[in-house]
């Protein structure tokens, strides 16, 4: 097999599939046919670009985007975005004024929220767009049930003023990437009984959503008004226990590759890399794959993830430094240049995300998500003139 060479490659890329990305996006769409979608961005789009991957999920018919950080929502506004759009992650002091002035949804867990709410609302002159957020048992953001109420209240008396408008009521599954947990009926239960305490109470939210990748997947009752797949529309399955990409009719986003910095004949004996933790067992080649933790890699990867060269499965030699790591290539011809896929969609033979999470005692949305911005993104299926 010819090794793809250094004057196409560069020291290393990831390449972001768009069509991939939408083909996604209209998967997802039919596993919840009645709801709207909810492309979730957030991360940068999980380390694949969040503006690009933005704009090929709304060409793929979703509706809305999400992002955690009202940050990550301005700057999608800023580079042109005009559709719906919902950020979550909000603290006191926050950008509460830009979001609504750039008509962001954004959300409120507690009585503090609504009232930096209405403050920036009545500054910028115009209501804002308001999710209430309920924890139904993930126990992370979200209003207990015991002070639900008391939100929904202040919410209700909120928007009788004018200041703003509840347009969604949402919570969060802890355990759908486990269908048939049983946290996942009584999240549900405790679901319908939070938008009914709001729907008492006055509100008519325009979306109620609860369900996140797995639960697009695996979980109908849980679809309401919209769904908000996260990883999934990067081509990744939430967990074994959902299925497989392939199964789900899923195709992974990025294929992550690097060019070999160097390749040398080392005596058998010989440490590799900090601590020789990898000892040659005989006369061998070895190559230099010039990215690291400082890319992203899991340095819990050291001596157990694999990598394609030439069209064979190696493992990672060693310990994963800042900069790179070593692959012993056995008797295997190879070069300066020839190109290393780290992980990919596997069409091609080459390891997927998902492989180097088992590598890593991780899951495939960290392998991702963590490469950094020291590698350039380069987009495949990006129409003319985007």
């Amino acid at each position: 097999m010819a090794a793809d060479r250094a004057e196409d490659h560069g020291r290393a890329r990831a390449e972001i599939d768009l069509d991939a990305l939408r083909d996604n996006v209209r998967t997802l769409r039919a596993y919840a046919p009645r709801a709207e979608l909810m492309a979730v961005v957030k991360a940068d789009g999980y380390g694949h670009g969040a503006v690009p991957c933005a704009r090929a999920a709304r060409q793929a018919g979703a509706t809305w985007l999400g992002t955690a950080t009202p940050q990550e929502a301005i700057a999608l506004r800023k580079a042109g975005d005009r559709g719906r759009l919902m950020c979550w992650l909000w603290t006191p002091g926050g950008p509460w004024r830009e979001a609504i002035e750039r008509d962001i949804d954004v959300s409120a867990s507690g009585t503090w929220a609504l009232e930096e709410i209405v403050t920036a609302a009545r500054a910028a002159g115009r209501p804002a767009r308001v999710h209430l957020k309920a924890d139904t048992g993930l126990g992370r953001n979200g209003c207990q049930p015991a002070d639900w109420p008391q939100l929904v209240a202040a919410a209700r008396a909120a928007e009788a003023e004018g200041a703003l408008k509840v347009t969604g009521v949402w919570s969060h599954f802890a355990c759908a990437d486990e269908p048939g947990h049983p946290a996942n009926a009584a999240q549900l239960a405790a679901f319908r009984e939070a938008v009914a305490v709001a729907e008492r109470a006055g509100l008519d939210p325009e979306v109620r959503h609860h369900a996140n990748s797995p639960a697009t997947l695996t979980l109908p009752e849980s679809h309401f008004d919209l769904v908000r797949p996260g990883v999934s529309v990067y081509g990744l399955s939430p967990s074994p226990e959902v299925g497989t990409a392939d199964s789900l009719g899923l195709r992974p986003v990025m294929t992550l590759s690097a060019s070999l910095a160097l390749v040398k004949r080392v005596p058998g004996g010989h440490g590799v890399s900090y601590g020789h933790g990898y000892t040659t067992p005989g006369e061998t080649t070895l190559g230099l794959v010039p990215v690291g933790y400082a890319d992203g890699l899991p340095r819990h990867a050291s001596g157990a993830a694999p990598v394609l060269v030439a069209g064979k499965w190696r493992t990672i030699a060693g310990r994963v430094a800042m900069d790179q790591f070593v692959v012993d290539l056995g008797g295997d011809t190879a070069a300066a240049g020839d190109r290393v896929v780290l992980f990919g969609p596997g069409e091609a033979g080459e390891p997927t995300a998902e492989d180097w999470a088992r590598a890593a005692g991780t899951i495939s949305y960290e392998i991702v998500t963590r490469i950094s911005a020291r590698v350039p993104r380069v987009y495949t299926g990006e129409p003319a003139g985007a």
